[in-house]
C-alpha cells in the first residue's frame, strides 16, 4: 500500500477556508439584458454632454446612471420603479445637503456624520431603504467632496435624470411583458417543487437542497404577486389566479416530507406532472385537468395524489377559486400602516441604532481623519467605509477584503484607461465596455462588482477633475484608509461582530417549531371558532413562516462562515443543526400530512414529550456558546411506531449533534 504523499509545505500558507469561500466567484449567468442597459445608460448621458460641450453636466448624469445600474435588481417592473426612482429621490436629496457643506471643514464632518446615522437606521426596513440609505449617503460624501456646477440645483437634476433614464430604458418592456415575472416566478415554484419530489426517497436525490430550492422559490413568488396585490382586492383578474396558483402549491409541497420518509421514490409521472403545471402556468395555458397517476395505496401517496390533482384543477382554470384567494400567507399591509410599522421599527428598533451609531461613528472617523490630514480625494475614504460597512450585504470582514483587492484589480484597468485614452469622445466607446461589465460581474462576487465599478468611478471622475492617471495612486490609498476604518472601527470595536451569538436565531427557530407541533396535533381541531378551513390556514401559515425564518437563518450562517475564527468555525459547528432542524419539521409535517389522509393521529403524551424535547433542546442552544449535551430520554412513546416516529428520530439526530462538544 502506497502511503499518502505528506502536504507540501507551501499548503501552510495557503488562504484560510473562511477567506477563500469570500473570493469564489458564484456561478451565475450573464443578464444581457441589463448589460445592453448599463452600456446604453451610463455612454448616452456622456455622449449628450461631449455633444453639446458640456462634459462635466454628462459626467454627472452618467454616474446617476451608474446608481440606478446598482439599485436595478428586482424581476418585477413594478418593483422595479421603486428599487430604481426611491433611491434616486434619497440620492439627489443628499448631494444637496452634501453640496451645501462643501469646504466647510468640521461642519461637514457633523453633517456626514449625521447623515452616516440616519441612512444606517433606515437601511434596517428593508431593500429598498437600503439602498436609499447607501445613495443617501454615498451622494452626500460626494457633495461634500468635489465641486459642482452652479447653481446648487444642476447637480442633483443631472444626477437624477441620469438615474430615471435607468428607469425608462428598465420599463420600456413593461406594456409587453407586465406580469411574465410574476408567472415565471409561480412556474419556477412548480419546478423547484418537481424536483423535490423527484428527490424524494432517492439517495442521490439530494432531498435538503431541493427543500431549500422550494422555500427560495416560494418566497420570491409570494413577495412578486402579494406586492402586485397590495392595490388589487378583487377576486378576478390574472393576478388573483396567480395566487390561486400558488396557494395550491403549498399542500403539494407538504406532502414532500411524507414521500421522502416513506423511503419509497414517487412514480416518475407524479415529478413530470408537475413540470407540466409549470409550463401551463408560464404560458397562462387552459388545458385538460385530468391526470394519468398510479393509484395511491399509502396515505403519503394519498396526500401527493390529492395535492396534486387538486394543483392540476387550479392551473387549468379559466377562472380562479374564489375560495382559494385569500392571502394567508403575508398579503402586505396597506400603504399607512407599513410606513408607521417601519418608523416605529426604526426609531425603536435596538438592530437599527446600533447600526446606525457604527455607520456614524466610522464616517465621522473617516472626515475628521482627512480633514486633520491632506488625503488627496478625501472623499474616497468615506466612500470605501459606505460601501463596506453593509452588514445587510455580507460580512463586513470580507467585504473589506474583497474591496481592496477588488479596488486594486480595478486600478489596473484603470491605469490603462487614463493613461492610453485621450479625454474626449474615446471615452464614450470605452464607458460603454466598462458600463457593460458591471452587471455582467456583479452576481458573482463583492470583488468583482468592485473591480468593474472602480474605472467607471474613475473615468467619471476624471472628466469632472481632469487630473488623468494621478487619480490611481491617491484612489488605491484612500481605499485602504477607508477599509481600515470600517474593519477596526465597524468590526473590532463591536465584541457583536466577532462574538456573535448564532445560536440565538436558531434556538427561536427550534421554539417556533414546538409551537407548530402543538399547534398541528393540538387541541385546535375545527379552529377557535370551528372553522377547519381556517385551522389547517393557520396551519400553513406558520410552516411558510418556519421555513422563511429559516431561509434568514441559513443566510446568517452563510455570512458568518466567511467570518474569521472564532466567529466561522463556531458557524461551521452549529451547520449541522441547522439541517437537523429542518429535518425535524419536515417530519412534523408528513405526520400531520398522514393524520390528514388516514393515519392514526398521535397521542397527547407522546406530543407532550416531543415538545418538551424541542423547548429543552432551544433553551440549551440559547444559553451556550458551543454545542452542548441536551440528550434526554422519552418519558413516552419510546417505540418507533406511530406517525411521530420519524420525528423522534430526527429529534434525536439533533440532541447527538448538539452533545459534541468544540
Amino acid at each position: 500500500m502506497i502511503p499518502p504523499r505528506p502536504a507540501r509545505p507551501t499548503a501552510r500558507l495557503a488562504p484560510p477556508e473562511w477567506l477563500l469561500s469570500g473570493l469564489r466567484p458564484k456561478a451565475a449567468p450573464i443578464p444581457w439584458a441589463a448589460v445592453v442597459r448599463a452600456a446604453v445608460a451610463l455612454a448616452t448621458p456622456l455622449a449628450v454632454g461631449l455633444a453639446y460641450d458640456r462634459p462635466a453636466y454628462g459626467a454627472l448624469a452618467a454616474m446617476g446612471a451608474l446608481y440606478g445600474v446598482i439599485s436595478d435588481t428586482a424581476d418585477a417592473y413594478r418593483l422595479r420603479l421603486l428599487h430604481i426612482a426611491i433611491p434616486q429621490l434619497f440620492g439627489a436629496l443628499g448631494l444637496i445637503l452634501g453640496s451645501l457643506v462643501f469646504g466647510r471643514g468640521w461642519l461637514a464632518v457633523g453633517v456626514l456624520t449625521l447623515v452616516a446615522l440616519v441612512s444606517g437606521m433606515i437601511s434596517s426596513i428593508g431593500a429598498v431603504a437600503s439602498v436609499a440609505g447607501l445613495l443617501l449617503l454615498i451622494t452626500s460624501v460626494l457633495g461634500a467632496g468635489l465641486p459642482l456646477p452652479d447653481p446648487w440645483w444642476v447637480g442633483p437634476l443631472l444626477l437624477a435624470c441620469g438615474g430615471l433614464f435607468v428607469l425608462v430604458l428598465s420599463l420600456l418592456g413593461w406594456p409587453f411583458r407586465g406580469r411574465i415575472a410574476e408567472r415565471t416566478a409561480v412556474a419556477d415554484a412548480y419546478r423547484a417543487c418537481a424536483d423535490l419530489l423527484e428527490s424524494a426517497a432517492r439517495e442521490d436525490g439530494d432531498y435538503d437542497a431541493k427543500r431549500q430550492a422550494v422555500t427560495e422559490a416560494l418566497n420570491k413568488a409570494y413577495d412578486l404577486v402579494l406586492a402586485r396585490r397590495a392595490r388589487d382586492h378583487g377576486r378576478r383578474g390574472p393576478l388573483v389566479r396567480l395566487l390561486s396558483q400558488l396557494n395550491v402549491l403549498i399542500p403539494l409541497v407538504e406532502a414532500a416530507p411524507a414521500a421522502q420518509l416513506r423511503r419509497r421514490p414517487l412514480p416518475d409521472a407524479i415529478p413530470a406532472a408537475v413540470r407540466e403545471l409549470a409550463q401551463a402556468v408560464e404560458e397562462s395555458r387552459l388545458g385538460d385537468a385530468d391526470l394519468d397517476l398510479p393509484a395511491p395505496r399509502t396515505p403519503s401517496e394519498r396526500a401527493v395524489d390529492v395535492a396534486l390533482r387538486r394543483a392540476a384543477t387550479v392551473v387549468h382554470k379559466a377562472d380562479p377559486d374564489p375560495y382559494n384567494v385569500d392571502d394567508r400567507l403575508g398579503r402586505p399591509a396597506a400603504l399607512g400602516v407599513r410606513i408607521r410599522r417601519a418608523g416605529r421599527d426604526v426609531l425603536f428598533s435596538e438592530a437599527s441604532w446600533r447600526y446606525g451609531l457604527r455607520l456614524a461613528l466610522c464616517i465621522g472617523l473617516a472626515q475628521s481623519l482627512v480633514s486633520l490630514i491632506d488625503v488627496p480625494r478625501s472623499y474616497w475614504v468615506a466612500l470605501t467605509v459606505t460601501f463596506v460597512l453593509k452588514p445587510d450585504f455580507g460580512s463586513v470582514f470580507s467585504r473589506a477584503v474583497l474591496r481592496a483587492l477588488g479596488t486594486a484589480g480595478g486600478l489596473v484597468v484603470a491605469a490603462a484607461v487614463l493613461s492610453h485614452v485621450q479625454r474626449g469622445w474615446w471615452d464614450v466607446p470605452v464607458l460603454v465596455v466598462l458600463a457593460a461589465c458591471i452587471p455582467a460581474v456583479s452576481a458573482k462576487s463583492y470583488g468583482f462588482q468592485t473591480a468593474a465599478i472602480t474605472p467607471v468611478i474613475l473615468l467619471l471622475s476624471d472628466v469632472l477633475n481632469h487630473e488623468g492617471f494621478a487619480l490611481v495612486v491617491p484612489r488605491l490609498v484612500d481605499s485602504l484608509i477607508g477599509c481600515a476604518i470600517a474593519l477596526v472601527a465597524g468590526y473590532l470595536l463591536w465584541p457583536e461582530s466577532w462574538h456573535t451569538r448564532i445560536g440565538d436565531r436558531l434556538a427561536d427557530a427550534v421554539d417556533d417549531t414546538a409551537n407548530y407541533l402543538t399547534y398541528a396535533f393540538g387541541p385546535t381541531e375545527g379552529g377557535p371558532e370551528g372553522d377547519p378551513a381556517a385551522t389547517q390556514a393557520e396551519r400553513v401559515r406558520r410552516r411558510r413562516k418556519i421555513y422563511r425564518d429559516l431561509s434568514v437563518v441559513r443566510s446568517e450562517f452563510q455570512r458568518a462562515l466567511t467570518e474569521p475564527p472564532p466567529t466561522g468555525a463556531r458557524a461551521a459547528a452549529w451547520w449541522p443543526l441547522v439541517v437537523a432542524l429542518e429535518r425535524i419539521i419536515d417530519a412534523t409535517t408528513a405526520a400531520r400530512v398522514r393524520v390528514n389522509h388516514g393515519a392514526p393521529p398521535p397521542g397527547a403524551a407522546e406530543i407532550a414529550d416531543a415538545e418538551r424535547q424541542l423547548r429543552e433542546l432551544a433553551a440549551r442552544v440559547r444559553s451556550s456558546v458551543v454545542l452542548v449535551d441536551v440528550r434526554k430520554g422519552w418519558s413516552a412513546a419510546d417505540d418507533e411506531k406511530g406517525v411521530l416516529a420519524p420525528l423522534r428520530q430526527e429529534l434525536r439526530s439533533a440532541q447527538a449533534i448538539t452533545s459534541q462538544r468544540r
